[in-house]
């Protein structure tokens, strides 16, 4: 037994001292060295069965112990790591099996009181035995100690007060176009209504009640990711309640209308997208409203049940419904024959389409571009299939639908442009056009002549948008010019609008302000989020607020009729090393007063779940360019931290227009990027999806994309990696952050450990009092406290819920609680076809 543990030691020790002395070259610790050598000759000692193997090993826990709480605290995560090979060894070297076999003194036993017998000898353990016992108890109570303290959360509570005064009001939204306000009990646009607060007036589930929720129904959509799709099939679609109906979309772009009572599939329209391998993404996030200007009949009031809800009409004044019923009908719609339509479901299609569908019957829109689509690849300098096609729902504002669409990333120079276009809601006719790379040409171009063209590759808005119809805006998060990484490309109007909010005219077209978040991108760092609206109590009175979240951790808070920050900007220096011939890199770039930025990296922060990949991240840390955030792109390869995934990303943020605060999922992993001269990438296999490398044709580099892994898969800085947080916005101060998920269904072991994991998704917020997020790479659909953060319902899922939730009420006046759950091909979390549909205990059957 001895014998086998010195082996595995040594077999241990070896990569810890090869890749130690290594490390240490590199300007790195020289912890991992010493280890190397402690181990190393600890196994040779053993394998010899001398007493002083013991001695070493004690020296070497004692040296790791203080080690480790220098660089990690008396925090679990961080110690664990550390700790826990160095601590399994000594334990297996504390087994009778082993010591009992290491040389002594042999010393005589009596078998009783009269004849002692020398055959009965055992070996005295000597001090080095109870030094290594000592050394293995006090580093295992430290350890396990430290679980004790929370070292990485900051807990806090918002103040909710103010939706309890009486003369609290509160901007839900702009009415629809028809003249009515979205009834309380429904959900009207991808964020709850134009200005995207993802916020519900409800209040039938609350902090109380919630933990009674429990599955109404359960269906399953019948489109999941093929053989031949792309990697990143997802289902991403939040879905709207209109009328007796639930509208949503599917990844191959399937609308479908579902029963809001039973979940009943009544229509399906299938517009054939096919596969394409050329698509970054094959997924959809939801689909658009138009009421029509047809009715003027008041909404529907619809009677609560005799059961436990009675008294939900008068407890809720959302017991009313649009006038919108959707029919049972067979087959396809897509190949029913079209029909005049007043009211509107719109979808857009991973083949750059947009069709315009009966919401009643799913039949296309006769009266609406050629038989109910239109092309969005009219106009586009290049054409190339699978490179330009919209991934999140248009925006209807009054009569006009505005639709802007996304360009792959780093595949060609030559790419089409992301021009943003506004069209007559009842026709298809193009209003306005607004070009980034042309900003001052907005006339509408003439979809006819094919010598009118967009600007190449111009900087494209792949998010959601939003809009206040009093003000007459609407707002774009803005991302960047292809290629990401390179800048050479770009004129002056581009570096003006990429990666920013601009607010456009919404009858012309002009932009009339715009709000940077990164000045001269080189990192991919598209404003990722739609923007969300609301009237915001500050020291300066009300002010007309838009709240946005970046990839990079900060929340700008501005005024969304001028763009003046309500929350102050600053810049900062940022770093200028590295850069390739004919690039350059801003010197300043901005941040805001509210932000969820993580501190820099250092290599203390590297993690891993043995001392050797701890080790191996070191290495790369070491390895890599980087000088903190904005570290410039490098053929050495660079460290991007926050990484592309974002600290935010398409989820955003929900905020409670009543009390100006945010509830929202800071998520932190680290990417890396590398340039590629293009005389040397060979015959690596390229535009495969965002990560991987990307040909960037027409360019002198290509680029290579990742997250920062150990060898074993797991994000190289030490966790938690994935938060929920919570701020408010006048001021700007952040009440609690605190850690969020469990690592079981990302290990092959499904422990609970409560690493706090990262995720893409939204959380919503309710007037309750609770915040509704799933999101996480973790099959869990979870409910908090508003509040404080404290989880207040945590329900399994029958697959990854990377999809933002709502919340309607159904015919009965029950409040319902809807989450799609697919999966996500990227993150790689469980795949399927879910939709599922929450209510309270009594209610559900």
């Amino acid at each position: 037994m001895e014998k086998f543990v010195a082996i595995i030691m040594a077999v241990f020790a070896v990569p810890l001292l090869v890749g130690g002395a290594y490390l240490l070259s590199l300007g790195g610790s020289p912890y991992y060295l010493f280890a190397g050598i402690a181990m190393l000759t600890t196994a040779f000692l053993l394998f010899k069965k001398h007493w002083s193997a013991y001695g070493v090993y004690a020296i070497f826990i004692v040296v790791t112990l203080v080690w480790a709480l220098w660089e990690s605290g008396f925090y679990w995560w961080a110690l664990a790591t550390r700790l826990g090979f160095p601590l399994i060894f000594g334990v297996l070297m504390l087994l009778p099996w082993v010591f009992k076999k290491m040389h002594g003194v042999p010393t005589q036993v009596a078998t009783d009181a009269n004849s002692p017998r020398t055959s009965n000898t055992v070996k005295k353990n000597p001090l080095y035995y109870w030094g290594l016992l000592a050394s293995v108890v006090v580093g295992a109570l430290l350890s396990f100690g430290s679980l004790a303290n929370n070292a990485t959360d900051k807990l806090g509570e918002l103040d909710l007060t103010a939706s309890d005064k009486d003369d609290t009001s509160a901007n839900l939204g702009d009415p629809l176009s028809n003249g009515q306000q979205t009834p309380e009990g429904e959900w009207s646009a991808y964020g709850g209504t134009d200005y995207g607060q993802r916020y519900s007036p409800l209040t039938q589930i609350n902090t109380e009640n919630v933990k009674d929720l429990e599955v109404a129904w359960q269906i399953q959509t019948g489109d999941v990711k093929g053989p031949n799709d792309v990697g990143e099939t997802t289902y991403e679609a939040t879905p709207l309640k209109i009328g007796n109906a639930l509208y949503l979309c599917t990844p191959h772009n399937w609308a479908l209308a579902l029963d809001a009572d039973s979940g009943e599939t009544l229509w399906k329209f299938d517009p054939k997208v096919g596969e394409n391998l050329q698509r970054q993404h094959q997924s959809c996030r939801g689909v658009s409203y138009y009421a029509g200007i047809g009715s003027t009949t008041p909404a529907v009031t619809t009677q609560a049940s005799d059961d436990s809800t009675s008294n939900v009409a008068v407890a809720n004044k959302a017991t009313t419904t649009s006038n919108v019923v959707a029919q049972k009908v067979a087959g396809n719609t897509f190949e029913n024959a079209s029909k005049q339509c007043d009211a509107k479901i719109f979808i857009p299609t991973s083949d750059a389409k947009l069709y315009a569908l009966d919401p009643n019957t799913g039949q296309r829109c006769q009266n609406f571009g050629e038989d109910g689509a239109l092309d969005l690849m009219h106009n586009m300098p290049f054409t190339q299939a699978g490179y330009y096609y919209s991934t999140s729902p248009p925006i209807v504002v009054g009569n006009t639908i505005v639709v802007a669409g996304a360009v792959n990333d780093n595949y060609d120079v030559n790419s089409p442009s992301g021009v943003i276009r506004a069209y007559d809601v009842n026709t298809g006719e193009l209003l306005w056009n607004w070009d980034s790379g042309d900003p001052d040409n907005t006339a509408p171009f003439d979809v006819n002549d094919p010598t009118q063209t967009y600007k190449t590759s111009s900087p494209n808005s792949w998010s959601t948008a939003s809009a206040d119809e009093k003000l007459g805006l609407v707002y774009f998060p803005m991302g960047n010019r292809v290629p990401d990484q390179l800048g050479s490309y770009r004129n002056a109007a581009e570096e003006k609008y990429a990666t920013s909010v601009v607010a456009l005219d919404i009858k012309t077209g002009e932009a009339r302000w715009v709000q940077q978040f990164v000045h001269h991108d080189l990192w991919d760092m598209d404003t990722p989020a739609q923007p969300s609206l609301i009237d915001l109590k500050t020291d300066s009175g009300v002010q007309p607020a838009l709240v946005v979240p970046t990839k990079q951790g900060d929340v700008y808070v501005l005024n969304r009729e001028t763009g003046e920050p309500i929350v102050p900007i600053k810049e900062r220096d940022a770093p200028q090393g590295y850069l390739v011939a004919g690039e350059h890199a801003a010197p300043t770039q901005p941040y805001s007063g509210l932000s969820f930025e993580p501190e820099k990296l250092t290599e203390k922060d590297m993690w891993g779940a043995s001392l050797i990949d701890q080790m191996m991240c070191r290495i790369e840390f070491n390895q890599l360019n980087y000088d903190g955030r904005y570290t410039p792109p490098s053929t050495n390869g660079t460290l991007v931290y926050p990484g592309n995934f974002g600290t935010f990303n398409w989820g955003s943020l929900a905020v409670d227009p009543e009390n100006g605060v945010m509830f929202g999922m800071p998520t932190y992993l680290a990417f890396t990027s590398k340039l590629i001269p293009k005389d040397t990438l060979g015959d690596v296999e390229t535009n495969k999806g965002e990560q991987g490398v990307n040909a960037n044709a027409g360019a002198d580099y290509a680029v290579e994309m990742g997250p920062f892994l150990s060898p074993l898969g797991v994000p190289c800085q030490q966790p938690p990696w994935g938060t929920v947080a919570a701020a408010d916005l006048a001021t700007g101060e952040i009440a609690y952050q605190r850690k969020n998920g469990t690592v079981q269904d990302l290990s092959p072991i499904p422990l609970k450990f409560e690493l706090g994991v990262p995720g893409i998704g939204g959380p919503i917020i309710t007037k309750g009092g609770v915040a509704f997020l799933s999101a996480a790479t973790e099959n869990n659909f979870r409910a908090y406290d508003l509040k404080n953060g404290d989880v207040l319902w945590n329900a399994r899922i029958p697959a990854g819920g990377q999809a933002t939730p709502m919340t309607y009420l159904n015919s009965k006046g029950e409040q319902m609680v809807v989450l799609v759950a697919g999966g996500h091909g990227s993150v790689g979390t469980k795949i399927g076809d879910y939709v599922v549909a929450y209510k309270l205990g009594g209610q559900a059957k």
